[in-house]
């Protein structure tokens, strides 16, 4: 499969580099075999073909989908453990859990030992497709705990034949020691955790080149360029970006290659559709919105219509590291977050973004909604740095300018913004907050 040592090699390429008549029908083929999985032993899925008068053994086409409606987190939760499991508990190997849902409670996810194997593999695909070989030696900090990152990650690394040291959620220092010690070649973690890492470097004085990094995978926290470029920087690594929904499977969803053009959808196991998260319409390729997910080869635990509630967008030409493999954009942020004002629709994430590329770090802010003379408005506080206040008026008329036009360019939204003086919003708070003043 892989060529040893180079970054560009395709673990998959069977698969990975098919044609798109051949995915679609493979797709095709793959979910009509879940329909009847469901449909035979899911009597929530029962139910709901029969409310829409959906029979799968009428399935027809791709496009058939959109008969039926999404499925939610929260209906996730209403099923809890195991009301949604496709296969007797006795044939389930495996029990993790995804993030909170409605009421705190958190969804049981199944595997079976085929879902395991599989797994394995499409994390090892997401693991070469950023750069990591056989020859690695791949230090784990993601938690080993119920939730899955960890042993997703593991999986994969093993499957290509890499050395794994599972360090989990250790302190920094000890990450470190580790690193030092073991000679880690590639480091796969939140990038909170590494950027931990490159500050301790900092603190404790110690030389980057003394450590033998060549690799970051980052997931399961968004994480901006900037923060790509400053790990990359500090700790003399080429970073790429994973994708993973706990719900769906785990690590192995999404990965991004060295042509970082998008992260590379595994199609061939899932099956995606954008959608406006206000409406539920499915929107034109390129646009963004709410990515949708429905499983074509998971066996104990099949979600159709899944709504993440991310927001990306999908690209489905081809890439020029040679996969066909449609390619998502990095998550620009949740439709849980999704503010409605006068219309419009938009993400703090949103926000965020902008003020990221003005300031070059990410910002401390609070959108405030207000109204006045009967009219909703949106006030934008942000705490910037101490130069931009010493600086002068002139400077801050600037940014405030600046950060008024591009609100009203990209979000369509006519906003008055507000620099405040750094740590006036409460430090040990949320960076980003929200707040209903109307």
């Amino acid at each position: 499969m892989m060529n040893n040592g180079d970054a560009m090699t395709i673990w998959d390429p069977r698969n990975e580099s098919m044609t798109r008549e051949d995915l679609d029908q493979l797709q095709l083929e793959r979910l009509q075999t879940t329909l009847n999985r469901v449909q035979r032993s899911v009597a929530f899925y029962r139910r709901r073909f029969e409310e829409h008068r959906f029979d799968s053994a009428d399935f027809r086409s791709l496009d058939d989908l959109r008969r039926l409606p999404f499925t939610t987190r929260a209906e996730l939760a209403e099923h809890h453990p195991y009301g949604l499991f496709a296969v007797p508990l006795r044939e389930v190997v495996r029990l993790h859990a995804a993030s909170t849902a409605t009421g705190g409670r958190r969804v049981v996810v199944g595997h079976t030992a085929r879902d395991i194997r599989t797994w394995g593999e499409l994390a090892a695909r997401v693991l070469v497709a950023g750069g990591v070989t056989r020859d690695d030696v791949v230090q784990i900090a993601f938690d080993y705990g119920i939730f899955p990152d960890g042993f997703g990650f593991h999986y994969g690394a093993e499957r290509i034949g890499a050395s794994v040291i599972p360090t989990s959620a250790a302190r920094t220092a000890h990450q470190l020691e580790i690193m030092r010690d073991y000679r880690s070649t590639v480091l796969i973690a939140p990038p909170s955790v590494a950027r931990s890492l490159a500050d301790h470097l900092v603190t404790e004085n110690i030389d980057s080149q003394t450590l033998f990094l060549r690799v970051g995978i980052f997931g399961a926290e968004y994480w901006s360029e900037s923060l790509r470029s400053d790990l990359e920087a500090r700790l003399m690594i080429r970073a790429a970006d994973a994708y993973a929904v706990g719900e769906v499977m785990g690590p192995g969803v999404a990965g991004e290659c060295t042509a970082r053009a998008g992260l590379h959808l595994q199609e061939d196991h899932f099956l995606a559709e954008i959608v406006d998260p206000a409406t539920g319409d499915v929107l034109p390729s390129g646009a963004t919105g709410e990515l949708v997910l429905t499983t074509l080869t998971r066996e104990a635990f099949p979600l159709i219509r899944y709504r993440t509630g991310d927001l990306t967008s999908v690209d489905p030409t081809p890439c020029a590291c040679g996969r066909t493999l449609a390619r998502i954009a990095r998550v620009k942020g949740r439709t849980d977050d999704m503010i409605s004002l006068r219309g419009v629709h938009f993400f703090p994430s949103q926000v965020a973004a902008i003020l990221t590329a003005l300031e070059g770090t990410p910002p401390r802010f609070v959108l405030a909604l207000q109204r006045e003379a009967g009219q909703d408005l949106l006030e934008i506080r942000v705490e910037v740095s101490e130069g931009i206040f010493f600086d002068g008026m002139r400077r801050q008329r600037l940014m405030i300018e600046e950060v008024s036009r591009r609100i009203q360019e990209e979000l369509g939204l006519a906003a008055r913004v507000k620099l405040v003086d750094p740590r006036l919003i409460t430090a040990g708070e949320p960076a980003i907050r929200v707040v209903d003043e109307r």
